[in-house]
């Protein structure tokens, strides 16, 4: 796999100067706007500075441009420069940030200004147009890209052969549940040629290891509630620190302090209740919906928790992953859009027959690319 630094170089210059043997770290130096074609990918938790990472790409194109026209020689192929950068971001990730400028590549520490370089798209035939839109650009830096439909990957290695265009992603590789985030990014794993994964401290008030998990929770009362693993898989919401069981917290965690609760409920029990349900008999699964929704003790979650983890040290806080709201709509909504186990009329008439939240559903579903509007109407 191509390299950004040279480790070896490092090593050098440091035995150059009479250091003695020692530990010599990779060295963190300006980005290399001279290869074409690149396709980098920047992974890491939640906080572990990949957009931060970013905003150094575009300060450093910014001392690049200043160069003379023996670099923009290096720089160039063909009528794009790869020290001109464009920054994209999701259509859907438009409510995080809104304190800063339009024109702002955000990032928890501060931004920096794009002014026209800028856009938002929804979809990959947005990538298409942004790209046609500026032939003189030679990067682009496409954040999340793992929110974009498959087509993106390969949008992406098409104009970076053809054009030698460099394509940027600070980007989740995993998502929540420490899975591939999903078919989007699996295929960038698949056409990336150099990865730069980045860590960040585990945010556990008592740890001080590498984190490499976003970790999902809700804070209820004042409590940490460990989403359960059928959360749904995209919660759109602002970057910063909410209450209630609405909206999710995230936080970087190693692997001993990410709690996720329900993973195997889901799988022992909720998805075959699906499978039951999506071959005609849907009893079974609305009566563990009705128990999750009117009193959750009586539900299978709550005895496959208690059982699992109530005895351990940190089974306190499994337990508090029962504290949200909305359960019974998520559990529905995981087998919906998630697993394709149950139909729409399914989801309807369970929806409406048992009063679950259809405010909360049809906002989770439209943000999960499954759109789905609750009607009595159709009941009939």
């Amino acid at each position: 796999m191509p390299r950004i630094e040279d480790r070896r170089e490092g090593e050098d210059f440091l035995k150059s100067l009479g250091f003695p043997t020692i530990d010599v770290h990779d060295t963190f130096t300006h980005f290399d706007f001279t290869k074409p074609g690149r396709r980098v990918l920047l992974i890491g938790p939640m906080g572990s500075g990949k957009t931060e990472f970013a905003a150094r790409v575009w300060r450093d194109a910014a001392i690049a441009q200043k160069k003379s026209g023996v670099v923009k020689s290096l720089t160039s192929t063909g009528d794009l420069d790869r020290r001109n950068v464009f920054f994209i971001r999701s259509e859907i990730d438009s409510s995080r940030f809104t304190e800063y400028p339009e024109d702002a590549l955000c990032y928890r520490n501060g931004y920096v200004r794009c002014g026209e370089n800028i856009a938002r798209i929804r979809d990959s035939f947005g990538l298409e147009q942004v790209i046609r839109d500026n032939p003189h650009v030679g990067t682009f830096i496409i954040d999340e890209a793992s929110f974009f439909d498959e087509r993106l990957a390969y949008v992406v290695r098409n104009h970076s052969l053809e054009k030698g265009c460099m394509f940027i992603f600070p980007t989740l590789i995993l998502n929540f549940r420490k899975d591939i985030f999903n078919s989007t990014a699996r295929l960038m794993l698949d056409i990336a040629t150099d990865v730069i994964p980045l860590t960040a401290y585990c945010e556990h008030r008592d740890c001080m290891d590498s984190a490499f998990y976003t970790y999902r929770y809700y804070q209820v009362d004042g409590v940490e509630c460990p989403a359960l693993y059928f959360d749904p898989l995209i919660v759109v919401g602002g970057d910063r620190e909410k209450d209630g069981s609405l909206e999710p917290n995230y936080a970087a965690r190693c692997d001993r302090h990410h709690y996720l609760p329900g993973k195997e409920y889901t799988f022992f029990t909720l998805k075959p209740l699906g499978l039951e349900a999506g071959a005609g008999n849907p009893g079974p699964l609305v009566k563990e919906i009705r128990a999750l929704k009117e009193n959750i003790v009586d539900s299978q979650l709550y005895s496959n928790i208690r059982m699992r983890y109530a005895d351990g040290p940190d089974g306190e806080r499994y337990m508090n992953s029962l504290k949200p709201g909305y359960i019974a709509e998520k559990a529905l909504c995981y087998l919906f859009c998630e697993q394709n186990l149950i139909g729409e009329a399914m989801l309807q008439k369970i929806v409406l027959d048992l009063g679950l939240d259809t405010s909360y559903m049809e906002k989770t579903l439209y943000d999960n690319k499954h759109p789905v509007s609750f009607d009595q109407g159709l009941l009939f």
